[in-house]
């Protein structure tokens, strides 16, 4: 008997199904007028039921690619203006199919500029690197692409920034958005969505216990409190998330007041006592809870996937990632600030777009990334996903939902002074990622304090020496 697919698998396979049609409609495989396969073909292929195949091809619909002919089939639509003469590579997370509704955007773009066509390029969040889109530009395979801070930090530190694209900041995105995408004074990629680091919970564990809901106020002992009493063995977990992610951990070492300074020569200037301070603290957080499977799971997504199955009452997360999940029906859910340590600050993810300035359809990506940001798109993405646009006055938008929404969802607004990126602590991602493995013997309780901190500062010397080429 086939084991039944999870939810996780369940919408890779539905995100598959519509990607897959849509690239063969945007790159002509499928052409105006042609009848696509039944829904009944495209269920045995992605084993998925016929209403799940119905409800995938509706978002299409939607995005007016494709046309439902009553008693016939589905068959694609025809497109305004005309052939396309411009031809944009456009590169982009999967993720933001459903995190941006990128479907719907870059059919809404092609309706206003029928002489462009978007042709989508998938990106694996695991290879944003910069050897990676730096081949792709050298290359001439991309002309638009998506970039989060990672990337960002990439390319600062491979000085790879003459290959893109200088934006003139736009007036209604929120400044700490424009201001981490800053280099030496220029912004190289336009700010689209952005998220910071949040709690997440489920109200009805909430309720059933008589536990009061989490306020900007908690500190990390009040959770981990809170969280015992939420608990139930065998049963739920009252708190989980993905330590080893370096969008999660860095947080604890963010809220401890660490920051790693440099001399004139651009290695660390460390002080023991500095640095075992935060080490402890995190390690001390780490181990407040001691039934928490710190190193266990795999992704990010595992946290999500056992607060949606009701495994767990709250969790680290992000607006972003709330987007990849199912919510049961009856299921209720808000969202508040993270609990701190020392310092009441969480971490800043986004997403900002980078053009090729080397494209010769340079023009083009920059009327294609100046679209992303304009109202009309970014009020497409507040409206359709969970997101938080980079555009203040479509992320402040209130009205009429046609989805579920936490009721504290614009929560963000009061703590935009708590967020920080990790280039607050002055380490390049690869650096942290380095430092991370260093520091988890540490945290794991199978090494002395005086032993780890010997090691630690022979590590940051060496990586923060220069490079001798």
């Amino acid at each position: 008997m086939e084991e039944r697919p999870s939810r996780k698998q369940f919408q890779s396979r539905l995100d598959s199904m519509v990607e897959a049609v849509r690239s063969a409609i945007l790159k002509g495989t499928l052409r105006e007028g042609e009848f696509l396969p039944s829904e009944k073909a495209y269920a045995k292929q992605y084993r998925l039921s016929n209403r799940s195949v119905r409800q995938g091809l509706e978002g299409l619909v939607e995005a007016g690619l494709i046309e439902k002919i009553p008693r016939v089939g589905n068959r694609v639509a025809a497109r305004s203006g005309g052939h396309a003469s411009v031809t944009l590579k456009f590169a982009c997370h999967r993720s933001l199919l459903q995190e941006a509704a990128m479907t719907a955007l870059i059919a809404e773009f092609q309706k206003r500029h029928p002489g462009i066509r978007v042709e989508f390029v998938a990106i694996n969040s695991s290879i944003n690197r910069f050897s990676v889109m730096k081949a792709m530009i050298d290359a001439g395979q991309v002309d638009v692409f998506t970039m989060n801070y990672n990337g960002f930090d990439d390319f600062k530190q491979n000085r790879g920034f003459e290959d893109l694209e200088t934006f003139e900041p736009h007036p209604q995105i929120y400044s700490a958005l424009t201001d981490a995408l800053t280099y030496d004074g220029e912004l190289k990629a336009q700010p689209f969505i952005f998220t910071p680091l949040i709690l997440c919970y489920n109200k009805d564990h909430f309720r059933e216990r008589g536990v009061l809901e989490p306020d900007s106020g908690w500190r990390w002992n009040d959770l981990f409190e809170q969280a015992s009493q939420l608990a139930v063995e065998n049963e739920r977990l009252g708190f989980y998330f993905h330590f080893p992610s370096s969008n999660r951990w860095p947080v604890f070492l963010l809220q401890s007041g660490m920051r790693f300074e440099r001399d004139e020569k651009g290695r660390f200037s460390i002080r023991r006592e500095h640095l075992m301070d935060s080490l402890k603290a995190c390690r001390e957080l780490i181990h407040m809870q001691n039934r928490f499977p710190l190193f266990l799971s795999e992704t990010d997504a595992d946290a999500e996937e056992l607060f949606f199955s009701g495994k767990v009452s709250m969790i680290m997360t992000t607006y972003l990632a709330l987007n990849h999940h199912v919510r049961p029906d009856g299921f209720e859910y808000d969202v508040a600030p993270l609990p701190y340590l020392n310092d009441p600050k969480t971490l800043l993810m986004m997403v900002g777009l980078a053009v090729n300035a080397h494209s010769p359809a340079r023009e083009s990506a920059k009327l294609f990334a100046d679209f992303l940001v304009s109202y009309p798109a970014q009020l497409l993405v507040r409206q359709k996903t969970l997101s938080i646009p980079s555009l203040k006055p479509a992320a402040e938008w209130t009205g009429k939902e046609s989805m579920y929404r936490p009721s504290r969802f614009h929560m963000y607004r009061d703590i935009i002074p708590t967020f920080r990126t990790f280039g607050t602590m002055n380490m390049s991602i690869k650096e942290l990622d380095m430092f991370y493995r260093e520091a988890k013997l540490y945290w794991s309780g199978l090494e002395t304090e005086e032993a780890a901190s010997v090691r630690l500062e022979r590590f940051l010397e060496q990586a923060g020496a220069p490079d001798p080429s």
